[in-house]
């Protein structure tokens, strides 16, 4: 069978399996987009604080720009002639908002996970990584040297079993998590992780915020500032492209970690840099992000609305967040559920494998801060009357 005909039949068994993607043709308008002439409220954005939707803040930064400031390319990685200096002004910012010694930028989640954890890893590192850890951090495992195990899903009993077999037998080991899970909504324990992390002098904690910056914590800085660690995590990271409205990702850490990751990371040293323009936006939304607690607290509102309300209906979700599934189980379930939704107004999306286990299909309702209460209300009275 020659390339193209075993890349048909994959296509075709994914349809069958009710698992194939496309990607969607859509028109966005604020909170809704539209589909085939079908208007809906968005409910699979990461845009968190609905800042991505906010023109008053677009018309803003516009005022500040010049022709001189507006850089649309960096044309180089940030090691030839791409590092400008708004990439360290936005990188003093995020050090003294985490209050960390050093603070370095790249250009997606993607990238600084599938690039820190080969740079600061060897044949002497053992990596225990959370069971539901993104892909992205999955790849980055898989393109490092290191050994890994994963443990069972938020089991630190697991973890602590794990840590005391091999801490002698490594140079170092590293446990990896996020804080908020993208699929589930749940949280790891991180106080708990600290305390695992502290009982040995070899081990580093790596934590990934994605689903939590902007959203969390009295000044929007993560799951981390809540529990009071920052200073306990030592490859602490985040991205731009959800709450914070633009794109990118950074890490907050010490200055030899972050002069050690300049030198090492292929993906921050062999990509021409993100356009000035971009790190530009990042740090103006950065800088207000502090303030934002209002949209911070009707966030947390409606989606504890939500999650009460699937509860109160039966349906089980493991969610504490902003990200709230309903799990079906089969896809071809899923997607139908989705179909209904849809139809009644409500853009919400089915999430298949391999994103997540066989029989865990779902529907992800991902929430931002503009989506109101009689809406979240509306779509729950939907579910309980729905055949899900």
């Amino acid at each position: 069978m020659n390339a193209t005909k075993y890349m048909q039949q994959h296509l075709q068994d994914l349809k069958e399996q009710s698992n194939l993607r496309r990607l969607p043709r859509m028109i966005h308008d604020g909170r809704h987009v539209t589909i085939d002439n079908r208007r809906m409220l968005n409910l699979s954005s990461n845009d968190y604080l609905g800042l991505a939707t906010d023109r008053g803040l677009r018309e803003e930064f516009l005022r500040t720009l010049t022709a001189e400031t507006f850089l649309p390319t960096s044309s180089s990685s940030r090691l030839l002639t791409g590092n400008f200096n708004i990439y360290e002004e936005l990188e003093t910012e995020l050090a003294r908002l985490f209050d960390t010694e050093a603070a370095l930028v790249f250009n997606s989640g993607y990238h600084a996970n599938t690039g820190i954890l080969p740079a600061v890893s060897d044949t002497q590192t053992l990596i225990l990584a959370d069971k539901l850890v993104h892909a992205s951090i999955i790849d980055g495992i898989r393109l490092s040297v290191a050994r890994c195990i994963r443990y069972r899903h938020n089991d630190t009993n697991q973890l602590e079993r794990l840590l005391k077999e091999n801490h002698e037998a490594y140079r170092q080991i590293i446990i990896a998590t996020e804080s908020i899970f993208s699929m589930d909504g749940d949280m790891a324990d991180l106080t708990k992780l600290v305390e695992l992390k502290r009982a040995y002098n070899n081990v580093m904690l790596y934590v990934d915020e994605a689903h939590a910056f902007g959203v969390r914590g009295k000044y929007g800085l993560g799951c981390a500032e809540e529990s009071g660690c920052i200073r306990d995590i030592d490859f602490l990271v985040g991205t731009f492209g959800k709450a914070a409205a633009s794109a990118g990702a950074y890490i907050v850490c010490n200055r030899v970690t972050c002069e050690y990751l300049v030198n090492r990371m292929r993906t921050l040293i062999f990509t021409t840099a993100l356009p000035p323009i971009n790190i530009a936006w990042t740090l103006f939304i950065v800088r207000k992000l502090p303030a934002m607690q209002e949209r911070r607290q009707h966030l947390a509102r409606i989606s504890r609305l939500l999650r009460e309300a699937l509860q109160t209906k039966g349906y089980d979700h493991p969610s504490v967040s902003h990200i709230v599934p309903l799990i079906i189980g089969a896809s071809a379930d899923a997607v139908r559920c989705a179909e209904e939704l849809q139809r009644h107004g409500f853009y919400a999306l089915p999430v298949r494998p391999p994103t997540v286990p066989e029989g865990t299909s779902r529907i992800r309702f991902s929430l931002t801060a503009e989506i109101k209460e009689e809406e979240i209300k509306e779509l729950a009275r939907l579910i309980s009357q729905s055949h899900i």
